[in-house]
């Protein structure tokens, strides 16, 4: 299990725009094969993802993950783009570490930002525990 963070190149708030932040959302589900999410939530301009990995590598799912995003934003905007700083920061979970807490953190990401006063009004997120 991992805990994996992703930046928006220049951080750059991407998905502050409601329909590339889905963007983002669909290209987490079109990995579901390689990695089972447990937590995610997207933020203007970066995410952070809790998975359990199911079958290949962590570096091969994040391609995956951000070439799918970047095609489904560019083909919204009608041009390339660039969403993505290289690379990615990943903290690997031990399978006694309480899941649920760090859920919770990431989950409260918008909270601390001050984006939204409740979790239920912010809609880029979600955590198989709810």
């Amino acid at each position: 299990m991992y805990l994996v963070t992703a930046v928006c190149t220049e951080r750059k708030p991407w998905f502050g725009d409601f329909a590339q932040a889905r963007c983002c959302v669909h290209a987490l589900r079109e990995v579901e094969d390689m990695a089972s999410t447990l937590c995610f939530v997207i933020m203007p301009d970066h995410m952070h993802w809790l998975l359990q990995l199911n079958d290949g590598d962590l570096s091969t799912v994040m391609q995956k993950v951000k070439a799918s995003t970047t095609r489904r934003i560019g083909c919204l905007r009608g041009s390339s783009c660039r969403i993505w700083q290289r690379g990615f920061h990943d903290r690997a979970l031990r399978r006694e570490e309480d899941l649920q807490s760090v859920a919770r953190y990431i989950a409260a990401n918008p909270l601390r930002a001050g984006l939204v006063r409740n979790l239920g009004d912010y809609p880029h997120w979600d955590a198989i525990w709810l």
